[in-house]
């Protein structure tokens, strides 16, 4: 793929890493460096790549010249990533969006900057996505529903369609959201979970773990002996 601009990705941990392998090789950016802050570096290179305070980085690099990717994920409600998103967007710098090649995006989806879209997410008609939004993949986002800045969709969830997602939300793996559903800003779904009727700020939704059975699996399956 022709890579046209030039990226740096803010995060050196676990997100950071996955960020480059997408960027780097399924979109028309350049990954050129890494940033964290000053406290944070442990190392000068990754992937061969240097990397830069962040309190320094317009000294090297220049927004004018390259753009940013806020590679954070969902600590403290999003804070952690929005915090940073704010500082890089107060230095000058536009922050890059990935959306996946083997993304199912529709010709009228807005997508807003600093999103990263994974694969096998399907985006329907009239869809919006804010700033700052992860879509891990495999998730359902139906027709006319709108993520609003700072969320966290995790892995298989279902958005119906006509839902309104509020401000640094988190939906964890294989949560339903119904259709006409608005969930408040500030809200943790977690895995499992159905979600029939608008819920309020700050809510928490958990299911119980399934339960532990009484009988080990030496016993379900007759087993006299550990190979």
């Amino acid at each position: 793929m022709l890579k046209s601009k030039k990226l740096i990705i803010i995060g050196s941990g676990e997100t950071g890493l996955i960020a480059y392998e997408y960027f780097q090789f399924d979109s028309s950016y350049e990954v050129v460096a890494f940033s964290v802050n000053q406290d944070y570096i442990t190392e000068t290179t990754i992937n061969n790549l240097a990397i830069i305070p962040f309190e320094l980085l317009e000294q090297s690099y220049s927004p004018t010249e390259y753009e940013v990717y806020i590679a954070i994920s969902s600590g403290k409600l999003n804070r952690n990533r929005t915090n940073l998103y704010k500082e890089a967007k107060a230095k000058g710098y536009k922050c890059a969006s990935y959306i996946s090649s083997k993304a199912f995006v529709w010709r009228n989806v807005e997508i807003g900057e600093n999103c990263f879209v994974f694969e096998n997410n399907t985006l329907q008609p009239f869809v919006k996505i804010g700033n700052n939004v992860t879509l891990w993949s495999g998730n359902h986002i139906g027709h006319n529903t709108i993520i609003k800045d700072n969320c966290f969709i995790s892995s298989h969830c279902v958005i119906s369609g006509f839902c309104e997602i509020g401000e640094n939300s988190f939906l964890g793996v294989n949560c339903t959201i119904e259709n006409n559903v608005k969930i408040a800003k500030d809200n943790f779904i977690g895995a499992g979970a159905l979600i029939q009727k608008n819920t309020e700020e700050k809510s928490f939704y958990q299911l119980k773990q399934t339960e532990l059975s009484k009988v080990d699996t030496h016993k379900l399956f007759k087993i006299k002996e550990d190979y």
